[in-house]
């Protein structure tokens, strides 16, 4: 039953704009090719798992609050860094792989188009195309080296050139983003102590994580709540395992 009159106002329906969702969906797979979105969830969601568990260790094995601070700011800083030389030493790795199959298709490109030619028709037929249809949009391809370089990089080896992912990025986002990830549960024992300390520091770690799941899930258009739960189940599972451990040990930490 629709309702209709002078005080209710039509809904509008949504303008799509083609160019727009493109662009947007463009701008993420760039982020994407280049490390930077892998790098931030890595980033955030190591530093905050990791500072937390440290953090709930410490405090479980009944050691100060200067000792969990002390701990809590060692693991922020070593593992900042352990995680930006790691991302940078792997990216570069993989570009460096990629570069050296690049350098051999140019090097076969000169040597043997014709080869290069047959294996971009056998892939365009495997697409669906027609064997003459293939053979002639092979033939047809633009005689620069670069260009045909490039088209033959992506569509025989699945390769872009342009895309290979860039170390820096991914380092200065993991950097960043482990920091403040392991800021959050390290912050409340800065201003108050014992089971307060240690309630604020696990509900604060639990809130960022579910942001975090929540944003994963909205960048690959799964829903919310899915990925929210997913990484709160991981906190409090692993929050639960490491302060159980301290307190077993119950070691005091001077």
């Amino acid at each position: 039953m629709s309702v209709s009159g002078p005080f209710v106002e039509p809904i509008e329906p949504r303008v799509v704009d083609d160019r727009s969702d493109a662009a947007e969906l463009q701008r993420r797979v760039e982020s994407a090719n280049r490390g930077g979105a892998r790098a931030a969830v890595l980033g955030a969601n190591d530093g905050l798992v990791t500072n937390v568990c440290l953090i709930l260790a410490v405090a479980g094995a009944d050691g100060s609050s200067s000792a969990v601070r002390i701990a809590g700011f060692a693991s922020l800083v070593a593992g900042a860094l352990s995680m930006a030389a790691g991302e940078w030493v792997s990216v570069r790795s993989q570009m460096e792989i990629y570069e050296g199959i690049l350098g051999e298709l140019r090097r076969m490109v000169r040597r043997n188009p014709k080869l290069v030619l047959g294996q971009i028709t056998d892939e365009l037929v495997a697409s669906g195309l027609a064997t003459d249809t293939a053979q002639r949009a092979a033939t047809e391809l633009p005689l620069d080296e670069r260009k045909f370089l490039d088209f033959s990089a992506r569509l025989v080896f699945g390769l872009d050139p342009d895309e290979l992912g860039s170390p820096t990025t991914a380092a200065v986002s993991s950097l960043g983003l482990f920091a403040a990830g392991a800021a959050i549960p390290l912050m409340p024992w800065f201003f108050t102590d014992g089971g307060t300390a240690m309630a604020i520091s696990v509900a604060a770690t639990a809130a960022a994580s579910m942001t975090v799941g929540a944003w994963v899930s909205r960048s690959s258009e799964r829903p919310l709540a899915r990925g929210a739960l997913r990484q709160l189940v991981i906190v409090v599972a692993a929050s639960v395992v490491t302060y159980g451990i301290g307190a077993l040990f119950g070691t005091a930490i001077a």
